[in-house]
């Protein structure tokens, strides 16, 4: 998708939980979590350009799914950023007609909206010259939701709290990646409701792993909490990941986030588009999209 003049492309990459565990949860409900976030190479990209007037229109693979949604995170992020405070040098005009290509899975454990949402407000920042600051633009990425935050980051970080606390985590080497998802949707407060036993400790490490097997190794010793309660709803995700954990060369399978969406960790991209092609001939109706590892 190539971009006429005067247009932001800003992509929205796939979020990962290489790790995730849940550590308490607050009078409200709300659980707490300590997580290690990174990012794959692949994602949707969005687009916004100069209009009267905001608009969104949505393409792409998963396309459709997003549908019966009047009005999704990409337009409440665009109306959050619209009705900030002008600065110093802010385009007077606070109208854009934004173009979302959706290539990634919908409610699928890889932050999928709420990297549009942050991507959605990188892009009108730049294209409407927003004198908002940092920290005001991370306060409006946390009402929009908790993975929003890390989303506008985009870079390794430790995410605590309800997704509100996040810290840069050490260098993460480059590796391979290859993201399964069976195709079934599945809602984060479900899995969340459906969670049950007692709650784990934080693991954050400070010293940055040198190549991906000691990256699996440090990530062996952990896990994602919300995975059996995930496979108690969607019982493919056990299929899954067997069939990632048993593709040639993997060093580690795991489920991301929620779910259902599932990675293997490989030693680089070459290793992974081998394992993508043999996950391929495993099962041809799943979504398999072998990546990298995005290590800045």
């Amino acid at each position: 998708m190539s971009a006429p003049p005067e247009t932001v492309v800003e992509s929205a990459p796939a979020k990962l939980n290489l790790y995730l565990h849940v550590v308490g949860r607050r009078a409200d409900g709300y659980h707490l979590l300590d997580s290690l976030v990174a990012f794959a190479e692949c994602g949707d990209v969005l687009q916004a350009r100069p209009a009267p007037a905001l608009s969104l229109s949505v393409d792409g693979p998963f396309a459709a799914a997003l549908a019966a949604e009047p009005d999704n995170l990409v337009l409440k992020a665009a109306r959050a950023l619209s009705g900030a405070a002008p600065g110093a040098g802010d385009t007077a005009n606070r109208g854009a007609a934004i173009a979302l290509t959706k290539n990634l899975p919908v409610a699928s454990g890889i932050g999928g909206g709420s990297a549009d949402a942050a991507a959605a407000l990188r892009a009108l920042r730049r294209l409407w010259r927003s004198a908002i600051t940092a920290p005001a633009l991370a306060d409006i990425a946390y009402e929009l939701g908790a993975d929003v935050p890390v989303c506008l980051r985009g870079a390794p970080t430790f995410v605590g709290g309800v997704g509100e606390v996040i810290d840069a985590a050490p260098a993460l080497p480059p590796a391979g990646l290859v993201l399964v998802n069976p195709r079934i949707p599945l809602p984060t407060p479900k899995v969340f409701a459906a969670r049950s036993g007692p709650f784990s400790a934080a693991q954050r490490f400070a010293v940055a792993p040198r190549d991906a097997a000691e990256l699996a190794a440090l990530l062996a010793t952990r896990h994602n909490d919300l995975e059996a309660a995930a496979v108690s709803i969607v019982p493919t995700i056990s299929t899954v990941l067997e069939a990632l954990a048993a593709s040639p060369g993997c060093r580690l399978a795991r489920m991301s986030g929620s779910g259902a969406t599932c990675f293997g960790l490989y030693d680089n991209a070459v290793i992974a588009a081998a394992a993508g092609e043999w996950l391929r001939r495993r099962d041809a109706r799943w979504w398999i999209e072998p990546t990298r590892l995005a290590v800045t």
